[in-house]
């Protein structure tokens, strides 16, 4: 009996490493003799890193950085066990996580610690990237992360800019004389889910900045000069990002990337299955159990579970979700493979106390599916292949 494990992480209580593990205790008590797989997934946004590297036997190196507000942070990124691949997560040193509750910026956060991070594995000799982009605080259009590479950004009288979307009105020309040459020589996979043009009623200030604390006078205010620096930005490269898919992304960084950086964006679910190698572990599997805090209609545009799901659904290998809740819109995931989604909750509970005892939770919630599904199978019952 082969079982793979692929969850993504449950946001506030579990990482993924942890979410997997709890499933496989889980599974071991219904079936002891059961080969169970652990591999712990992520969409491309928070968990990303960790995610990778455990899955590849890389490593996780520590570094200090500028946080979004400007203040030193101790950031990380990955190198996969391939010992040539570096991922970097932005909001390990760009993230929101990174602001304390009640301080959003929206007008002030930076990417430049992101930058950072990237100047740090070029200085190690790394060429080759991915960089997981969820979960930014920034509203900057990566011109924090352009300005840690070395990209000056100068105002009308040659002087630069300050930090943070607020600045970019201020920008006159973008001197690329000394952004790091080494960029164009490597390579850069942007695992983002994003489709959204940097500017206008879809775009990133719009559909982002209030989550990242905006206010309609600041969203207002963050399109206007997004759309300056993409003006600025056609001009110096002739690449046209106002409404071009992704360029939105976590807070217009992914426009950076598409003007400035050699590479390519992809799902970010599909980055993490191509490079932890799920399609191998699916081969001869028998089930597939993932997951995440919460399962709804949002799921099927390309979350964790819907690409696992996928990938198992293409090998004739049933899959069955555990949430810690389910909302409205999930019956589309029975089109992809998905046999059954379970809650975590057997007993009514507070949130704050199924936070808590996920890990439990989760244990026993995996526990009485593998009894119930195998027990079906034993008995008899249409495969998934039937």
């Amino acid at each position: 009996m082969k079982i793979v494990i692929a969850p993504d992480s449950f946001k506030g209580s579990l990482s993924a490493v942890e979410a997997a593990d709890a499933i496989a205790k889980g599974i071991r008590k219904a079936l002891p003799d059961a080969e169970a797989i652990c591999l712990p997934v992520a969409d491309g946004g928070e968990g990303t890193m960790e995610t990778l590297v455990t899955a590849t036997g890389g490593e996780v190196r520590k570094v200090l950085a500028t946080g979004p507000l400007g203040n030193g942070v101790e950031a990380e990124y990955g190198v996969l066990g391939d010992g040539k691949t570096c991922v970097i997560e932005m909001a390990t040193a760009s993230g929101l996580a990174r602001i304390p509750e009640g301080k959003l910026s929206p007008l002030k956060a930076t990417t430049y610690g992101t930058g950072e991070l990237i100047k740090h594995a070029l200085d190690a000799g790394y060429t080759s990237f991915i960089l997981a982009i969820g979960g930014s605080a920034t509203n900057d259009a990566g011109a924090g992360m352009l300005q840690a590479l070395g990209a000056k950004l100068l105002d009308k009288e040659g002087k630069d800019i300050g930090f943070g979307g607020g600045q970019l009105d201020r920008v006159a020309k973008i001197d690329l004389d000394r952004f790091d040459k080494r960029i164009a020589k490597s390579s850069f996979l942007i695992a983002s889910d994003v489709q959204n043009p940097l500017v206008g009623q879809e775009g990133a200030s719009h559909i982002f900045g209030p989550q990242k604390g905006a206010g309609e006078r600041e969203v207002l205010l963050l399109d206007r000069n997004l759309t300056h620096w993409a003006d600025v930005v056609e001009k110096t490269v002739g690449i046209r990002l106002h409404d071009q898919p992704g360029a939105g992304a976590a807070g217009g960084i992914g426009g950076a990337f598409q003007a400035f950086f050699p590479g390519e964006m992809k799902r970010g679910i599909d980055v993490v299955l191509e490079y932890s190698g799920l399609r191998d572990y699916l081969v001869d599997a028998d089930l597939v159990i993932t997951g995440e805090g919460k399962v709804d209609h949002q799921t099927s545009s390309g979350k964790t579970p819907l690409g696992v799901a996928q990938a198992a659904y293409e090998q004739d290998v049933p899959t069955i979700i555990i949430a810690g809740s389910i909302g409205d819109g999930v019956e589309v995931l029975y089109e992809y493979g998905v046999l059954s989604i379970h809650s975590l909750m057997k007993e009514p509970l507070p949130l704050e106390e199924v936070m808590e005892k996920a890990s439990e939770l989760l244990e026993f919630s995996a526990e009485q599916v593998a009894r119930t599904h195998f027990y079906h199978i034993k008995q008899g019952g249409p495969s998934y292949a039937d």
